[in-house]
């Protein structure tokens, strides 16, 4: 199905004249950024269009853009689909992570839970790795963390050899990224990248869907339903073996199963469907119970937006 099919090129057209420009914005502390697309990581490549990205690297000495969720979702996303499409090599990668975050992945709200979350951290440092582009670790500060709980974090990251920093830009706005940028700079200027994609994309679907489950999820295996057995061969007729894997997962566990939290292992991977997004130019296949409509909170942030007569805008932080 194309949009001639719908007989919506003309109007598809028309929206995309101006809406295909990135939008150029200032936070609030007056920082330029481009705001341009927004897809999810776990249904889809989850970064922003790759328009901005080359329009943000044209006009500044250094550009941050954001890969949605965990490394197994947006990193790699970003990396095999984003960044082979633009030919752009990553200088050096932050990975966000919260002290509630890991707790939750260790079952717990004590430190014993925070240490076995630390498990989850450390797939995720080996998912990167595997890409030979050199990353740091922000720890994203939340006011109930305590310095016990962060001491744990940075412990485990100089064990690791992997450089961190304690980020509070949500309670003190730039000044709490000072450090994480100057470290992120450090290291950008002292480690080069040896960027490299994690598959060929010249193997067969199969095995590139393989080595995505395996290498970044850690699974054992995958399995395909008859639907996914009939979509691989449509592929094959339709000649879209070549392109890409996109897959879609739940962000909420390593494994397509939300509820098997921390690092999981010995586990399965299920293939139910696979659509073909030839335009955009790759395979998504459909993992476990993963809906590609998300869902919208009952209280959207927009109902707390409004404009004075004086034109002071509130609700936007």
């Amino acid at each position: 199905m194309t949009a001639a099919d719908l007989k919506a090129v003309g109007a598809m057209t028309v929206l995309l004249k101006d809406a295909i420009k990135p939008n150029l914005v200032q936070t609030v502390e007056g920082v330029p950024a481009f705001v341009h697309g927004g897809p999810f990581a776990n249904i889809a490549h989850g970064s922003n269009s790759l328009i901005a990205d080359m329009m943000g690297l044209r006009l500044c000495d250094y550009f941050v853009t954001e890969a949605g969720f965990g490394s197994e979702l947006g990193a790699e996303k970003f990396f095999d689909i984003v960044c082979r499409t633009g030919n752009l090599i990553p200088d050096a990668v932050v990975l966000v992570v919260s002290i509630r975050a890991l707790k939750r992945h260790g079952e717990g709200t004590d430190r014993s839970a925070l240490e076995k979350g630390l498990k989850n951290l450390e797939k995720h440092l080996e998912n990167l790795s595997w890409f030979q582009v050199p990353f740091i670790i922000a720890i994203n500060q939340f006011t109930s963390d305590t310095n016990e709980e962060l001491d744990v974090v940075e412990h485990f990251c100089l064990k690791k050899q992997v450089p961190c920093a304690v980020v509070d830009v949500w309670g003190k706005g730039g000044e709490g990224g000072i450090e994480l940028a100057g470290k992120l700079i450090s290291l950008i200027h002292n480690t080069p990248s040896r960027f490299t994609y994690l598959y060929d994309l010249n193997l067969p679907v199969k095995t590139k869907i393989d080595i995505i489950a395996k290498k970044m999820y850690g699974a054992e295996r995958v399995a395909y339903s008859v639907n996914a057995e009939s979509d691989l061969k449509l592929c094959k007729e339709l000649g879209l073996e070549n392109l890409p894997i996109c897959i879609a997962k739940t962000p909420y566990s390593l494994s397509d199963d939300p509820l098997l939290l921390g690092r999981p292992t010995g586990f399965k991977i299920t293939v139910r469907d696979i659509k073909f997004s030839a335009g955009a130019g790759f395979l998504v296949p459909m993992t476990g119970k993963i809906t590609t409509m998300p869902g919208l909170p009952s209280q959207p942030q927009s109902e707390f937006m409004d404009i004075d007569k004086n034109g002071n805008i509130r609700g936007l932080s």
